[in-house]
């Protein structure tokens, strides 16, 4: 069974968030809660209400698994919402990991 995690966009800037650790909307995949079956319903039921409030936008839950201590997005279209555009790894969110990594 994977782990889930919850994404969304955050709407006053169209960033893509994940629901993190403390209930809080982070911009990296790796900061982000993951959760079981049950406590996915729980973080989705959360995220509706920072719907509601007009914080984020598009919420819905993700399979991940745990790589390297991290969250990872299983289909490709997550792994590209997490880092940035495929065809350029120096702009988006990967640019950061191959600058720490350097």
């Amino acid at each position: 069974m994977a782990l889930k995690a919850i994404t969304a966009n955050r709407l006053r800037d169209g960033a893509v968030v994940w629901l993190g650790q403390k209930g809080e909307w982070v911009e990296r995949i790796d900061a982000a809660a993951t959760h079981d079956e049950a406590g996915a319903a729980a973080a989705l039921a959360q995220a509706q209400q920072d719907e509601a409030r007009n914080l984020v936008v598009g919420i819905y839950t993700l399979d991940v698994e745990i790589l390297d201590g991290a969250p990872s997005p299983l289909r490709t279209k997550e792994r590209i919402r997490a880092l940035g555009p495929s065809v350029r790894a120096d702009v988006g969110k990967q640019a950061d990991l191959l600058a720490r990594a350097a």
